[in-house]
């Protein structure tokens, strides 16, 4: 019975590894395309991290949340979701902030962090309930979609076009980033199509529940593009960026991914998430308003203290 297991056991972790490889892939196109874009029209870097970079490493979440929910599969949805926002803080803020200090006040991603924190608590008052209804996908749609507009609207610092650029001097191509962009979102389509069918399987093989592989795997998985963004921000001493693309992602997973996936197809939400996973989410969120109140930023201390909070998270999760 085993042995007979052992190909398709096989053939799922060498899916979820495609899936995987085609998300970061894909995101990592994406990013490429919307910076070029954003570029163009003279966007700050907090800017540019909390919309368009965030936006677009959300992705990946969004098309494997969609693919899940649509295809019967509502823990892994929910899991990615939740997962997704912890692992952002607890692991990639926590391993950039070990790499090099990073330096933003609270004053400037304030709105960002409420906003984040209301979803969270409405999530929480749904969970309760056991039903993330219709209406509420639309109410946090909207809400996105008012922010996005007022956030570029009241882009007071924009930069120049070449203040990203390689090559100072040469504007980013619309065709070249529309290409980019395009690109980026066949590759997440087919990736999170393939990551599903795997991760599923995988699941089923060792008799783990969807929410914990979607909390684990699919969390960390789809977290990849944030992740290189990141690093590639750190690079760049771009702390803004940084930053803000993951309070950024995590914005856009909650009022986006699940409200998205709350119009196009309403979902069960299991009770458990309330004494684990959601509170967890939350004090992960809480913590950095501190944080960047007193500190301006965070420092590696900081860095290890998210990371380790992460990694405790992990081990009661298996």
């Amino acid at each position: 019975m085993m042995e007979s297991s052992l190909p398709s056991l096989t053939m799922a972790f060498l899916l979820v590894t495609a899936g995987l490889l085609m998300l970061f892939i894909g995101g990592e196109v994406l990013v490429s395309g919307a910076t070029k874009l954003a570029r163009r029209s003279g966007m700050s870097t907090l800017v540019i991290g909390l919309t368009v970079v965030a936006f677009g490493t959300s992705v990946p979440e969004l098309f494997v949340s969609l693919t899940a929910s649509l295809k019967g599969y509502p823990g892994i949805m929910i899991g990615n979701v939740i997962g997704s926002n912890i692992a952002n803080i607890g692991l990639i803020l926590g391993i950039s902030a070990i790499l090099a200090p990073l330096q933003l006040t609270l004053r400037e991603v304030m709105v960002e962090l409420v906003l984040v924190l209301a979803g969270s608590v409405v999530l929480l008052l749904c969970t309760s309930l056991g039903h993330f209804p219709r209406s509420i996908g639309l109410v946090f749609i909207l809400t996105l979609i008012s922010y996005t507009y007022l956030a570029y609207s009241n882009n007071s610092n924009p930069a120049s076009p070449e203040s990203f650029d390689e090559h100072p001097g040469k504007r980013p191509s619309a065709v070249l980033a529309a290409l980019f962009i395009t690109g980026g979102l066949i590759l997440l389509a087919g990736g999170s199509d393939i990551f599903i069918k795997g991760a599923v399987n995988v699941a089923r093989y060792f008799g783990v529940s969807e929410l914990v592989i979607g909390l684990t795997l699919a969390a960390v998985g789809t977290s990849l593009p944030e992740l290189a963004s990141c690093l590639s921000a750190l690079r760049r001493n771009e702390s803004g960026l940084l930053i803000g693309n993951i309070i950024g992602s995590n914005m856009f997973n909650l009022f986006m991914v699940l409200g998205l996936t709350g119009i196009v197809a309403p979902f069960e939400l299991s009770r458990s998430l309330l004494y684990r996973d959601l509170p967890v989410m939350i004090v992960f969120t809480l913590v950095l308003l501190p944080v960047l109140r007193h500190s301006k930023g965070t420092n590696r201390w900081h860095g290890f203290l998210f990371l380790s909070g992460y990694i405790g998270y992990y081990f009661v999760l298996l």
